[in-house]
């Protein structure tokens, strides 16, 4: 395993993190014995980052990786835990969530603690609870050692989220296909600029990269003179950029944590060759001509009337060809689009396609993902 070193310590960190928000399944629940297991085995494999959330899994993700950690597993690893500002009721109600998460784990103390999933709906609310001063003292008190941040919104709020606060660490979405989402790899090294470690999610991109792929993908990566997965490749990609202090990927299965242990124990920053750079934008552009709406989620549509997130919803239909179909995505669907804002809840106001500079028949757009998906 490749290590690479939190600056705020020194500690050493495994180039792989293990992600608790997709764990194994048997009859549509956790399967505890099972996760357990793979929890286990990526520690003993030498991964030390494990990270998971209060609403993963509905909270059985803190409690399996709670038992996971007994006998002597907890000494081994760094806990990354989130604190879901969009859950609570009121400020107090942070108090009742933070406590409920060492139940849970059964732990003293949580190593790195984030606000989770930071976008420009929810900063009103990070204010007005006063998140920030309660996870500092909670710091204060010895209960977490590190405060950071998980990121889904534009770069321009990220970057001004970087300066809002000393962070000691910050987590985005990166992959291939997201260089230029969200934070992307302008974010990125931002964040590295300012001396604030990356951990990395979704390199993977959900599964996406590597489940289904068109015949075109497999025809580019069998030029490539070392013949790697997708998953490799997806992986390498993420992990070349020195700012990158650990690739989170969340497995369902010991194969798939196997595979993702073998194939980071080799990854130094800057290896990919110019050759090898060039066909990973070849598959990234080429997966971009499956793309339906060339939505560009500038979000000029937003709000909508009906509080739809158009441009989400639109990334979804969109990634439903892109990916061959990959039943993933309406699994993503199904747990971002609450059922009050669904497609089929549109009006058709017109607002959407008054507001859009690309003047995408927005509305025709929600009618067939609403078919698709709903």
């Amino acid at each position: 395993m490749q290590y690479r070193t939190f600056q705020k310590t020194g500690e050493p960190i495994s180039l792989l993190g293990l992600g608790l928000m997709r764990l194994p399944e048997k009859d549509d629940k956790v399967d505890e014995a099972e996760a357990i297991r793979m929890i286990r085995a990526a520690i003993d494999a030498g991964v030390n980052y494990l990270d998971t959330a209060y609403v993963y899994h509905g909270g059985d993700s803190e409690i399996i990786l709670g038992k996971a950690l007994k006998d002597g597993y907890r000494e081994k690893v760094l806990i990354a835990d989130k604190m879901p500002v969009w859950v609570a009721k009121d400020a107090e109600d942070q108090e009742r969530m933070f406590e409920e998460q060492f139940t849970r784990l059964g732990v003293d103390v949580i190593d790195m603690y984030l606000v989770h999933a930071i976008e420009k709906a929810m900063q009103k609310r990070i204010q007005r609870y006063d998140t920030i001063k309660f996870l500092e003292k909670k710091k204060a008190e010895g209960r977490i050692k590190h405060i950071g941040f998980s990121f889904h919104d534009s770069l321009d709020l990220f970057k001004e989220t970087i300066d809002s606060y000393p962070w000691d660490f910050c987590m985005i979405q990166l992959n291939y296909m997201d260089a230029n989402f969200q934070a992307g790899v302008e974010g990125l090294k931002y964040a590295g600029a300012k001396g604030i470690p990356v951990v990395v999610m979704e390199p993977l991109k959900g599964g996406r990269l590597t489940d289904y792929m068109p015949e075109s993908i497999q025809k580019l990566w069998g030029l490539a003179d070392i013949k790697r997965s997708p998953a490799d490749w997806a992986l390498r990609w993420v992990a070349d950029f020195p700012e990158v202090l650990t690739v989170v990927s969340g497995t369902s299965s010991v194969a798939q944590l196997e595979e993702n242990v073998k194939i980071l124990s080799d990854v130094v920053p800057n290896s990919l060759t110019d050759k090898e750079k060039d066909i990973i934008q070849q598959v990234a552009d080429t997966y971009r001509e499956l793309i339906q709406y060339d939505c560009t989620d500038c979000r000029y549509c937003l709000p909508c009337p009906q509080k739809i997130n158009i441009p989400l919803i639109l990334m979804f239909y969109n990634e439903w060809f892109m990916y061959e179909q990959n039943p993933k995505v309406k699994g993503q669907f199904n747990f971002f689009i609450p059922k009050d804002a669904v497609p089929s809840v549109c009006t058709a106001c017109g607002t959407c396609e008054e507001r859009c500079p690309q003047k995408l028949p927005v509305m025709e757009a929600l009618k067939k993902a609403g078919s698709l998906f709903e």
